[in-house]
């Protein structure tokens, strides 16, 4: 293998997901020079990229553009301002051969459980109130707590085994909290009640502000959210940053003496690039990182620890115009593996080509290497489209042609072990390389949003900036109210964020 000459920047970014991108695109209008390598020969924005199939568009999971971040919404605004369009939420869930609006219609919901049913509900939810488990750890349990035994077995069991690929007593009750937080069945109650008497309201939560779970109108980017991210690239490279497409990781290492940084990367054809750099920034998985640092981390084993659920989106082309209005579709049903369904015209209609055809993203969460990973595209397209006949939505005759894209590391897992590991990477990274910044999703091993990912670029970035660590990103946390509107209130949102010196928190 050929070494390249070594090039130099500020700031090296592993990764060209909404983290990193974040990052460069801040960065670079501070005057920062930047390098980013993405391992992706083809497309930025990592999770949040958006695939083009023959003219079909569609992304990998459904990436709704809302957030209570003032900041954040402005940036999305500035790096994509005239392609922005507001759709409908709507969503269902799909359990016992019925359909169930997502959030609540109680109308709805009361017809197709039935009296009885909904009244074991409510006496399920009464006994977990008056009587909760004190020692919370698991899924199961924190669920259990907040809805009632009952309600945690026919909405959320099934459909989040599925998505982990473990049963939720190995789920740490730490991405319940952050996935369900600001919503308890007494709001959802009183939202769907209010829904039905009056479809135009808006659920409001304790605190006066709508709740995140239960918004109904999103904004997105008319080609897709790739749109975006595409757009945040070329801002930076019309900027003086670099982008190298198609080049892994390869390692880093820290000068003692300088305190700089050597980030080594392989491109498609075996040839090695290296690149120095003051900061690092990496939204690449913790594991991976973890394994790239020279000479070898302490702890190298708890990385070894780290764990990741995979993805598979078969997007099948079917001959009819409109299936289903909703963005999407939850499957809580065990006869089938399938455990989401999109509807990308109910997305963007523009990511449709074809008024008379409907695309579907029929969407498999999987461990790579096992059965479903290792399928053949031939075979994922033929179960999808026999999936999507069980479930009585299109017969397989309709489903025309279709694609698969798989999704390595899409979730970060949280068993009983992930804070464990997670603590003795990051103390050991804060003492032998001060200038590494983690951020993201993968980054910091931490299930947020596209969101969140950003906010935890920006506050790196700020730390840069300023030359110190002002702030802890690793306080961002998947709800935070990270800003509120004006100065002030700026910094006083930030104040909870801002870093302890020399502690690791």
């Amino acid at each position: 293998m050929t070494m390249e000459t070594m090039t130099k920047a500020d700031t090296v970014i592993i990764g060209a997901g909404p983290a990193g991108l974040t990052a460069a695109y801040l960065l670079t209008q501070h005057g920062r020079s930047v390098t980013i390598i993405e391992a992706d020969p083809h497309y930025v924005g990592g999770i949040s990229r958006t695939v083009n199939y023959k003219g079909f568009l569609f992304d990998i999971g459904g990436h709704r553009f809302f957030s209570k971040s003032a900041e954040i919404v402005a940036l999305w605004r500035e790096i994509l301002p005239d392609d922005f369009i507001r759709r409908p939420r709507l969503s269902r869930i799909y359990y016992g051969g019925k359909y169930y609006s997502y959030p609540l219609r109680a109308g709805e919901a009361l017809g197709n459980l039935g009296l009885v049913e909904a009244g074991l509900c409510v006496l399920s939810y009464l006994k977990a109130r008056l009587f909760p488990r004190r020692d919370v750890k698991t899924f199961h349990q924190w669920v259990s707590n907040q809805f009632g035994e009952r309600l945690y077995r026919m909405f959320f069991k099934t459909y989040t085994e599925k998505v982990w690929g473990m049963s939720c007593d190995e789920i740490s009750a730490d991405w319940a909290a952050q996935r369900i937080k600001g919503l308890n069945l007494l709001e959802a109650a009183t939202a769907a009640l209010r829904k039905s008497l009056w479809p135009d309201a808006v659920a409001i939560g304790k605190d006066g502000r709508p709740i995140k779970t239960l918004i109904e109108q999103f904004d997105y980017p008319r080609l897709g959210p790739g749109m975006m991210w595409e757009a945040a690239a070329a801002s930076v490279v019309a900027r003086g940053g670099v982008l190298h497409m198609g080049q892994a990781l390869g390692g880093i290492t820290r000068d003692s003496d300088s305190g700089r940084y050597i980030v080594s990367a392989t491109d498609q054809l075996g040839r090695q690039h290296r690149y120095e750099a003051d900061h690092v920034i990496s939204s690449a998985p913790l594991r991976d990182l973890a394994d790239a640092i020279e000479p070898q981390l302490a702890s190298r084993s708890a990385a070894d620890g780290l764990r990741y659920r995979d993805f598979i989106t078969v997007a099948l082309i079917v001959d009819q115009p409109d299936l289903f209005d909703d963005n999407w579709i939850y499957i809580h049903d065990p006869a089938v593996k399938v455990g989401r369904i999109q509807n990308f015209r109910s997305w963007s209609p523009d990511m449709v080509p074809d008024p008379k055809l409907a695309c579907l993203g029929l969407e498999y969460f999987c461990f790579e290497g096992d059965t479903l990973w290792t399928s053949s595209d031939e075979e994922l397209i033929a179960l999808a489209r026999r999936e999507l006949a069980t479930i009585g939505l299109a017969s397989e005759a309709d489903c025309i042609d279709g694609c698969v894209v798989r999704q390595q590391k899409a979730y970060p897992v949280y068993d009983e072990t992930y804070k464990t590991h997670v603590e003795a990477i990051r103390g050991e990274l804060a003492e032998r390389m001060p200038n590494l910044h983690l951020v993201g999703r993968n980054g910091m091993h931490k299930y947020n949003n596209q969101d969140h990912a950003m906010m935890t670029a920006m506050l790196a970035v700020e730390n840069i900036v300023a030359g110190r660590q002002v702030y802890d990103v690793w306080n961002v946390n998947e709800d935070a109210e990270y800003h509120e509107a004006g100065e002030g209130g700026r910094v006083a949102a930030l104040a909870s964020l801002r870093a302890v010196p020399q502690r690791v928190r």
